[in-house]
């Protein structure tokens, strides 16, 4: 399979985001071989497979045909990028998902706030 016309993984991300732009463009940089499709929820003309709302609230992925979101859909988006497929093979522990789906759970409190100041200092 070629994974620059067929990639295995699909990633969903709010490009309204200031965080989430700056993250999609490291990942973006990390994946040399496109084995990931980056898709912005926010462009009017973006393919969602639930509720638009939905994939803005929390991140989403598609891995081999089933639909992750969270922590795992981060760890998915991992195992795709050799530089960081070791921590989403660790991933695949249950206790370290689980681990990983509070921290997720505990960054979505604060992200409202993060994302305010990544706004005033994309002004600056």
């Amino acid at each position: 399979m070629d994974s620059l016309t067929n990639p295995r993984l699909t990633v969903w991300h709010d490009g309204g985001c200031p965080l989430c732009r700056r993250e999609i463009a490291v990942m973006r940089r990390l994946d040399r071989a496109g084995a990931i499709d980056f898709i912005d929820v926010a462009a009017e003309d973006a393919t969602c497979p639930i509720d638009r709302r939905e994939l803005l609230a929390r991140f989403h992925a598609r891995e081999n045909g089933v639909l992750l979101s969270g922590a795992a859909a981060f760890a998915a988006m991992w195992r795709a990028i050799p530089l960081l497929r070791p921590l989403g093979l660790a991933a695949r522990v249950p206790i370290v998902l689980a681990a990983l789906e509070r921290l997720y759970l505990l960054f979505l409190r604060v992200r409202p706030r993060l994302q305010h100041l990544a706004r005033k200092w994309e002004r600056v």
